[in-house]
């Protein structure tokens, strides 16, 4: 399946200023099948060293981890010849060595002729909890998130679709009405499948949703065992108390996290490293109401108000044990859920492609879903699950800030009114 990250991995391969790079992001998202196709396509060769699988490879940076000693030892531990500029070299679940990510340094100041790719599923938590040595300014960092909408189609093989949302999106031009249905079906499949590759892969494959929640809980799984397998003890209850409660926040008219929620009486100090942990990971992406959405937005960041949403929007569902169906067909029955379900939509699609995402409140209760800065401006973001696209609040935002434009999420088709922009919802990935 073609990932966007390919294109990154690409130029950073090319660069004059390349050092090692690590990759970073939740389970299951696909890096290691991106970073070794990307290696078996554009190297001669690629030296794979996992230290989950193979915890034994841990003593091998016990000593020296200066590459002229490295080099020999890895070469002979993979049974490959390691070659300056020809080899990838690519060290797996890093997060377990401590002295392999330190190593990254050396790499950089004395064999940057060498091309080193890291990854981890982790990173986050081992680097800002635990007592890493982290190689400051010495690495590429790149996040690697779900598949976006734009990403699906592609999976399905329809680059043309995709290409035809991308024309319609910058010239506010509606789509022809079978295209648009077109695009709303698989807007709805991705609802239900989400971006895991895994998931999509298998979906593509089978058609079959029992499958697909199947694989879904797998993951979901694995993500419960790491919140006690890297986590404190004293937190792994809080965590899983936290990650629990996000599907029932999202049910809410207003979605702000609210503590009290939790469980009764629960406060910001009790569970405020749990909520670092999940966002540290990547299980979660937590947003912060910004005060003045005046560029640049994270000077106004309101630390004490923030959203939460889950990485993965098949996952959520899946967590949830939405009925596929309520989704495909827009039963009522999940009304309640909906609107929370489609700002986690929007959320992921905005973050995969790059951007701080915050959230306007006024001191009244008028709210708009998502801001962000985009070509140099502040750009506010209404997000409606229909094809209603009355937005009170957005109205508000304009009234008082006169941004330049303003961007309505619907499944309406695309156009362009009174400096409001409508996009639908597949064509969010545009922005």
């Amino acid at each position: 399946m073609e990932r966007k990250i390919t294109k990154y991995l690409f130029e950073w391969k090319n660069s004059q200023y390349r050092k090692p790079l690590i990759l970073q992001g939740a389970r299951q998202t696909g890096k290691t099948y991106s970073i070794l196709a990307f290696g078996r396509e554009q190297y001669a060769n690629v030296a794979y060293f996992n230290f989950e699988t193979t915890p034994s490879l841990i003593k091998t940076f016990d000593e020296s981890i200066e590459p002229a000693n490295l080099i020999p030892l890895l070469s002979r531990i993979c049974k490959q010849t390691i070659i300056k500029e020809k080899t990838l070299i690519v060290f797996d679940e890093v997060q377990l060595c401590e002295r392999a990510l330190t190593s990254l340094k050396y790499f950089y100041e004395l064999a940057p002729e060498y091309h080193v790719i890291v990854a981890g599923s982790l990173l986050g938590v081992a680097v800002n909890r635990e007592a890493f040595s982290f190689p400051v300014g010495k690495v590429d960092i790149k996040t690697l998130f779900p598949m976006d909408m734009e990403e699906f189609l592609l999976a399905f093989g329809e680059q043309e679709l995709a290409t035809q949302i991308r024309e319609c999106f910058e010239t506010d031009t509606p789509m022809p009405a079978a295209l648009h249905d077109a695009a709303l079906s698989y807007y709805r499949q991705y609802l239900v499948v989400g971006g895991m590759p895994e998931c999509v892969e298998k979906y593509i494959s089978t058609k079959d949703f029992i499958l697909l929640r199947h694989t879904q809980s797998l993951i979901l799984e694995s993500y419960l065992n790491d919140m006690s397998k890297y986590n404190k003890d004293n937190e792994i209850k809080k965590t899983r108390l936290v990650y629990d409660n996000i599907t029932v926040q999202l049910s809410k008219k207003n979605t702000r996290f609210q503590y009290k929620l939790i469980k009764t009486g629960a406060r910001a100090a009790e569970f405020e490293n749990a909520i670092e942990w999940l966002a540290l990971s990547g299980i979660v992406t937590r947003i912060h109401r910004v005060e003045h959405p005046t560029k640049p937005l994270e000077n106004y960041r309101d630390i004490d108000s923030f959203k939460i949403y889950v990485s993965d929007l098949g996952l959520l569902c899946a967590k949830k044990n939405v009925v596929v169906e309520d989704v495909l067909f827009h039963s009522g029955e999940i009304d309640d859920f909906k609107g929370g379900m489609i700002e986690n939509y929007v959320c992921g699609q905005l973050t995969t492609n790059g951007y701080p995402c915050y959230y306007w409140m006024s001191d009244r209760g008028a709210e708009v879903d998502f801001v962000i800065q985009r070509d140099g401006k502040v750009i506010p973001i209404e997000v409606k699950s229909a094809e209603n696209t009355k937005a009170k609040s957005l109205t508000v935002y304009i009234d008082s800030y006169k941004p330049a434009y303003s961007v309505k999420l619907s499944t309406k088709n695309f156009g362009f009114i009174d400096g409001k922009k409508t996009v639908p919802l597949y064509a969010a990935f545009c922005l």
